[in-house]
């Protein structure tokens, strides 16, 4: 007899399968051995041509111009990226939640609203955005992937959520993430794992990595995800995207289900909302709908900032002052992921930016705190509600996780103090040794480039950050080569992660070959609650490497 959940997963398998209309099927699967898929929407025959020009030639900034202008309607807009979605869905398993007539019907209105008045409702009028699966929405499960939440709609709407809609967005999916929300790949008993369309042997990211995928495929053209590890930043350097973590008081997070009690979020680190998108715009498009919003007039613990108050860089004279951390000091990156800091070093300079050398070592002692942090709960609530079911943990979770007891009161006392402790420390890394303010550094999003299925090594680059945090984001540079799967490293291991992380490129199960034309990214960092800065600092990145190499563009 099958155990509760399993009845529960195909069920909610069934109901997912039956939201795709026949009509928007594939005629054809992809075989298992046609690893990128990006080419799949284009080339199935289920979009028009003016579907691949809304889907393809345009970002959330300039789609939204067009709506308002004009030029698309907003239903033949949703129309188009719901196609896009199912099937990306198809070929990747990116979805959890789909809501087609609702999106359709939600854009059939505003564009009546647009006609009889002459005025968008607000600056994302039309625009469908996607969701991790993790934020709330009336209507409709918030399961992330746990069959115990599953069949349980939500009767509450996300802050951010309700921010979006008020600006005229169109929700019309939510997308896949890891069983728990604690690993680095997508996958759960619930929804199965998602797939990188890049190369499907490799892995989509997490937690957010349903995300990934789907923008990647063109079906969204800007989501939302959260980051309590690298969750936004991993899987946007997974599918060539730009990721965006704010600091955890900028942006609402009431509403989203972590398989926690609220006030659980209090006591660990500080899980983040941001976006996803394929253009750097649309990240600062995002960002100002959300200060637009006012939130910190409804949730107590955002900080007040209207965005273009943040830091705003405008009426700067003096040149950009950029840092570089190339390692951790507890694992060395590899040789590609060296390369391509190099080749952002050398595009930034030879845009004027002045760049210097950061040896950080107050970054050994962030990861080891941060698992601790990690381990306050002891992971019980999430057992409880997989217990409720019989759901065993994934392949990946199972010699990882396991239940402990809560730290007691004064253990998380002494992490706090410590994490005090390591925040007052790092204030110094933001003067260079004449005193200077140094704008922001950039630094590895990971030491290896995107792994196989499972194999993701260490969250060291991206947890510190949450650790601190500090801004942080991902800025996509070029797809890896040939000629990046040469290099050796040299000398013993830094750490057992830093054995474990040789393995990926030197290790007797690893064919170099299966990194080709897979996204390299990098990290940019700015110091807390100074998102504009990040930004102002991944716009420079960015600019510097389309300049040095306009072909650069994913």
């Amino acid at each position: 007899m099958a155990a509760p959940w399993q009845s529960i997963a195909a069920r909610k398998q069934e109901e997912r399968n039956s939201r795709i209309p026949r009509a928007w099927h594939l005629p054809v699967m992809p075989s298992e051995d046609k690893l990128n898929v990006l080419d799949v929407p284009r080339t199935c025959g289920l979009l028009d041509a003016k579907e691949l020009e809304i889907t393809e030639s345009f970002d959330a900034t300039s789609l939204a111009q067009a709506i308002a202008g004009g030029k698309f309607k907003s239903v033949d807009v949703v129309r188009a990226f719901c196609k896009r979605a199912a099937i990306a869905q198809q070929v990747t398993n990116c979805l959890t939640e789909i809501f087609f007539p609702e999106a359709l019907a939600r854009a059939e209105q505003l564009d009546a609203h647009l006609a009889r008045t002459g005025s968008t409702v607000g600056p994302l009028h039309g625009v469908p955005i996607s969701l991790k699966d993790s934020f709330k929405l009336s209507g409709y499960d918030t399961s992330i992937g746990i069959a115990a939440l599953a069949f349980a709609p939500s009767t509450e709407t996300a802050l951010l959520v309700q921010i979006l809609l008020h600006a005229g967005a169109v929700l019309y999916v939510k997308t896949n993430v890891p069983q728990t929300l604690m690993s680095l790949d997508s996958d759960n008993n619930v929804f199965g794992r998602t797939l990188n369309p890049y190369n499907r042997l490799l892995t989509a990211g997490g937690s957010s990595g349903g995300e990934g995928a789907l923008i990647a495929m063109k079906g969204s053209i800007l989501g939302v995800g959260t980051d309590v590890g690298g969750s936004i930043r991993i899987p946007a350097m997974c599918n060539a995207l730009f990721g965006f973590k704010p600091s955890a008081q900028r942006i609402p997070y009431a509403g989203v289900e972590g398989g926690r009690k609220p006030g659980t979020r209090a006591l660990e680190l500080p899980a983040s909302a941001g976006p996803l998108a394929r253009s750097l715009r649309d990240v600062e498009l995002f960002m100002k709908v959300m200060a637009d919003g006012r939130p910190w007039e409804t949730d107590p613990s955002l900080v007040p900032g209207e965005w273009a108050d943040l830091n705003n860089e405008s009426k700067r004279e003096e040149r950009p002052l950029i840092g570089v951390v190339r390692t951790d000091g507890l694992i060395e990156p590899l040789p590609p992921v060296q390369k391509i800091i190099n080749e952002v070093v050398e595009a930034l300079k030879s845009e004027g930016v002045e760049v210097i050398e950061l040896d950080v070592q107050l970054f050994k002692k962030c990861q080891s705190l941060a698992n601790d942090f990690f381990g306050i709960g002891g992971g019980n609530e999430m057992f409880d509600l997989l217990e409720k079911t019989g759901e065993p943990l994934v392949t990946w979770l199972k010699p990882r996780l396991r239940r402990k007891e809560p730290k007691t009161m004064q253990e998380v006392k002494d992490l706090h103090a410590r994490r005090t402790g390591l925040e007052t420390e790092f204030l110094k890394v933001w003067k260079d040794r004449k005193g200077r303010q140094i704008d922001a550094f950039i630094c590895p999003v990971a030491p290896h480039p995107v792994p196989p299925i499972d194999r993701w090594n260490s969250v060291s680059y991206t947890s510190s950050f949450v650790l601190l945090d500090y801004p942080a984001g991902t800025v996509p540079v070029r797809l890896l080569r040939e000629d990046d799967l040469g290099g050796e490293l040299k000398g013993e291991p830094l750490s057992g992660w830093d054995s474990v992380n040789r393995e990926l490129w030197t290790g007797k199960s690893i064919n170099r070959n299966v990194y080709l034309g897979s996204p390299l990214s990098i990290q940019v960092v700015a110091p807390k609650l100074q998102e504009r800065r990040l930004y102002q600092a991944m716009d420079w990145v960015n600019n510097a490497i389309r300049s040095k190499s306009p072909s650069a563009k994913l």
